[in-house]
């Protein structure tokens, strides 16, 4: 029994409504590459309009459209290289036998060296030399048609029907904002925790074709490793840690003011309001070295920053000059285990706390968060009825 067990693939189960989207979609990419193909081939039967090899290229593009397998340079490079290596095999090559099983070797042997594996290439190169006398016929426009044409038809029907159906294809990884970009510098010379260099390093190590990408693989840690925060910290939220005495101030508020009263305040970082009281940036001491100096009295001196000025304006003079407008923040009702990433990851060190009217009613900061997650369960966490004070201009 134990022995069957180990038969079985530890495939992760989907849910119903996923099976059905994949074979729906499967459905209809087959349906529309065979009748877009009649319609550019006509019905004569001189050339097949499906080869068999696109029922399975179908089930990657629409079962496991986020595999790497799966991606468009994947099919169309790994089909186009099988099929030209699979005729020239069948000219070449008198005996069937060697010819399939040495157009199956180079082919694999490209796929993997041009970045384009995708495992039904290979029956495309087989389908290629037991064509038999046809190949003869066809040549090399067996490549292109019906290979070439299928695969840009089922292509596009995957792009459109996953795209539509909210998977994303191709599976491309996300791209990293500026402000994450610089923070992920800080990230990745972490002392401790797994950053995406380990992952490819380790797979590197493995040295076997994974079916999940490095992005992915690093994205399904960092989801388990939140989980597992989540179940540590138990049912702490932000409100329940947060400091209550926060300071804000206004856009227009002068630089020196401001500096000076983040040097007297409690925390580094003064979230920035409108006059509506809404949250529309922060300034940290971080903001005002790029922008500053401090002289030799420990005072400080204002400075322009080449790339850091408005066009048309001098040295800055107000915290709207130098703040950070695409701050994040969270809710009072926000699992503290929600704001590991960004504080630990992209080396966030305060984060604001906002109200469903985006009004600021607390900051937490990178200390708060880690004496957070120490601390026991039991431990209640109470507020502790400060009030937000808000500085003049």
């Amino acid at each position: 029994m134990s022995f069957l067990r180990r038969l079985n693939p530890s495939i992760v189960p989907v849910s119903p409504a996923e099976r059905i989207r994949a074979s729906v979609g499967a459905l209809l990419g087959i349906l529309l590459t065979g009748l877009l193909s009649r319609m550019a081939l006509g019905d004569s039967g001189a050339f097949p309009l499906l080869i068999a090899p696109m029922g399975a290229s179908a089930v990657l593009l629409f079962a496991a459209p986020s595999s790497p397998l799966a991606q468009p340079w994947s099919i169309l490079g790994g089909n186009i290289v099988s099929a030209t290596v699979g005729v020239t095999c069948a000219l070449l090559i008198e005996d069937p036998v060697i010819a399939a099983s040495t157009a199956i070797a180079v082919s694999i042997g490209l796929m993997l060296l041009l970045n384009c594996l995708h495992p039904p290439s290979g029956a495309v190169a087989l389908t290629a030399v037991l064509a038999g006398a046809s190949i003869q016929e066809w040549g090399y426009w067996f490549v292109l048609s019906p290979v070439g044409l299928n695969t840009v038809l089922l292509l596009a029907s995957a792009y459109a029907f996953n795209n539509a159906t909210g998977r994303r294809y191709p599976h491309l990884a996300p791209a990293v904002s500026p402000s994450a970009s610089a923070a992920g510098q800080a990230a990745s010379s972490r002392p401790l925790g797994v950053v995406p260099e380990d992952l490819r390093a380790v797979l590197e190590q493995y040295d076997e074709v994974v079916n999940v990408s490095p992005e992915d693989l690093d994205a399904l840690l960092h989801a388990a490793q939140i989980r597992a925060y989540e179940r540590r910290s138990g049912e702490i939220t932000c409100e329940q840690i947060m400091s209550r005495d926060v300071v804000t101030i206004a856009p227009q508020t002068s630089l020196r003011r401001a500096w000076q009263q983040l040097m007297r305040g409690p925390h580094k970082a003064l979230p920035v309001v409108d006059a509506d009281g809404q949250l529309v940036g922060i300034v940290t001491q971080t903001d005002f070295m790029r922008m500053s100096v401090l002289n030799e009295h420990g005072s400080l001196s204002l400075r322009a920053r080449a790339g850091r000025i408005l066009p048309g304006k001098g040295a800055p003079r107000s915290v709207a000059d130098v703040m950070t407008r695409r701050v994040q923040s969270a809710l009072p009702e926000t699992m503290i285990a929600k704001l590991v990433p960004p504080m630990a990851d992209m080396g966030l060190h305060h984060m604001p706390v906002v109200n469903h009217c985006n009004h600021v009613v607390g900051i937490i900061t990178q200390s708060d968060l880690i004496a957070a997650l120490f601390q026991s369960q039991r431990t209640p966490f109470a507020p502790d009825g400060t009030t937000t004070v808000v500085a003049a201009v």
